[in-house]
């Protein structure tokens, strides 16, 4: 079957807001990220200074009119969890919405989620109980934009049990994937599943699944039953979807960052395999033409914020003028006569004078001490740096206290206190 041409898409009907369930999995151990999630998961990480990893794709929720939506937390959960709370209680529940945290159900032994299908199965009780047609399943731990109403729409209109959202090899941009096929918008005949996760191959006309899934309910159900009976639940949703639905149910792919849909389709989807990927997708807000769009304005990406003054520079005490170029910075941050470059600053960030800050991410709450010096660095949340302090000069002297990533990024933990 062809590629099918739906009408140009606007918006969802209220009418079929409430058919679709939503499955956000935000149960990675975070490992590749470490430090950074030695106190957090993946999800929760901030980006990009003001917003969380997990607003992007609950940003595409709501824009997408779907409202009825679950989050799955496992490792390091509390974060996540008041980040729900207090940014994302925004729904009706007297209409049936919601964004609510789901955690391994606890039987007669305290049990984790051995992988995307085991939290799936776990929470066939979920499933049972639902009254929605399509379940869309999600990842939690990604950025991009994405209208997923109009691939519900298109899912439903082939008679789909299963979509796969695909995207090319420029999207992938090297990302790491269990399985390709050929087909970027129709139905699909055959996955090839790799050993190992891979980037995909250079040369051939082949396509990735994003994380982004849309299931008919009833075929996920009996899906996750199989599963159950075979005892085989550690697998991720594609490697499920090859051995359990292939050949059994109709399977069709949707390519990401096509015509429909109303958000604008810069095709920009980041995965966070390391730390340096980290660094590069906020490094990629400040480029002359950022690949990522989120100032559309009617697309606009929510998150938490604490009322802050807004951010200032600055002279210092040496009445040198703060100065700020082609930077990101966030609420309640004073630049008093330092001087920061190509960088992304959080909340509450302090510069002091004569201290220069480049090519760097700091996190909520940083102090960066009069004169110090601060180069391609990644400091976590209130980490105060000394006056004087090198950071991004010696990268040997740096390792020996720090992590410094293949990239040569210098990465300090939260909290972290210099010797004096």
């Amino acid at each position: 079957m062809g590629a099918y041409n739906p009408p140009l898409y606007n918006a969802m009907p209220i009418s079929k807001r409430y058919e679709t369930l939503v499955y956000v999995l935000a149960i990675g151990d975070g490992r590749p990220l470490m430090p950074l999630t030695s106190r957090r998961t993946t999800a929760a990480l901030s980006y990009a200074g003001n917003y969380r990893v997990i607003d992007f794709v609950l940003t595409n929720c709501m824009h997408s009119g779907l409202r009825r939506i679950n989050v799955f937390t496992q490792f390091n959960s509390l974060s996540l969890q008041n980040h729900l709370r207090d940014g994302w209680s925004i729904f009706n529940t007297d209409l049936g919405e919601f964004v609510t945290a789901v955690s391994p159900p606890i039987t007669e032994e305290l049990a984790i989620y051995s992988g995307q299908s085991d939290a799936l199965f776990k929470s066939l009780y979920l499933l049972d109980g639902a009254d929605e047609e399509t379940v869309l399943i999600v990842s939690g731990e990604q950025i991009y934009r994405m209208d997923y109403g109009a691939m519900v729409e298109v899912h439903r209109a082939r008679g789909a049990d299963v979509t796969i959202a695909a995207i090319d090899q420029q999207t992938a941009l090297g990302s790491s994937f269990p399985a390709h096929f050929s087909v970027p918008d129709g139905e699909i005949e055959h996955i090839t599943l790799l050993p190992t996760p891979s980037p995909l191959p250079p040369g051939e006309e082949i396509y990735a699944p994003m994380g982004v899934y849309a299931f008919r309910r009833s075929s996920l159900i009996a899906c996750l039953q199989r599963l159950g009976e075979n005892g085989a639940r550690k697998q991720n949703i594609i490697e499920m979807i090859c051995r359990e639905m292939l050949g059994r149910t109709r399977i069709c792919s949707y390519r990401f960052g096509g015509e429909y849909g109303r958000v604008t389709q810069d095709r920009y989807w980041r995965a966070f395999e390391s730390l340096d990927d980290y660094y590069d997708a906020n490094m990629d807000l400040l480029k002359l033409e950022p690949p990522l769009d989120i100032y559309q304005a009617d697309w606009p990406v929510r998150t938490y914020q604490q009322q802050r003054p807004p951010a200032r520079t600055v002279p210092g005490r040496s009445c040198t003028e703060g100065i700020c170029v082609n930077s990101i910075v966030s609420g309640g941050t004073v630049i008093a006569g330092g001087g920061v470059s190509r960088s992304v600053l959080g909340n509450r960030v302090f510069i002091d004078d004569g201290a220069t800050v480049e090519d760097s991410i700091l996190c909520l709450g940083v102090t960066v001490g009069e004169g110090a010096r601060v180069r391609r660095a990644i400091c976590d949340r209130n980490v105060r740096i000394p006056a004087y302090e090198k950071i991004g000069v010696d990268l040997e002297r740096d390792a020996e206290r720090f992590l410094v990533t293949p990239g040569g990024v210098v990465v300090i933990p939260s909290d972290y206190r210099f010797e004096s």
